[in-house]
């Protein structure tokens, strides 16, 4: 008999995922070169990156480039990765997720933050020191 293994139990995170739902933006270029957008929502956070809901928009491809944006006044929330309240991600669409019958789009997609988590926590944990300079 053949061993079921769950997405949980085979897979390591880095970082832990936060279930959260805030409003964002995603931007992109299309093969065109043309610059798309799509009001998308996150529903799973980590400082490693994020699944957002999309609900209309054309199909991003897998491996494609985008820049994901928290709306407005969002970026407040604590619990965001620090990289997404400070503004624009570049992110790697990581995995996309089931079509939608009614549509023929993808449901979601997984984004892959291309900022290095460590150097990110490091950043936020050092305290800023203000220098005074001599005129």
């Amino acid at each position: 008999m053949a061993e079921h293994r769950t997405h949980a139990n085979s897979v390591k995170r880095s970082s832990e995922r936060v279930p959260l739902t805030v409003p964002a933006r995603i931007t992109w270029k299309d093969t065109s070169g043309a610059v798309r957008f799509a009001s998308v929502v996150t529903r799973d956070v980590s400082d490693a990156g994020v699944f957002v809901e999309c609900e209309a928009g054309a199909a991003i491809p897998l491996y494609r480039l985008v820049h994901l944006q928290v709306e407005r006044g969002v970026g407040l929330n604590h619990q965001l990765p620090s990289s997404l309240r400070e503004g624009r991600v570049l992110s790697a669409v990581w995995r996309v997720g089931p079509c939608r019958r009614s549509t023929g789009t993808p449901s979601g997609y997984a984004l892959r933050f291309l900022v290095d988590p460590q150097v990110s926590a490091a950043l936020t944990a050092a305290p800023r020191r203000l220098e005074a300079v001599a005129v």
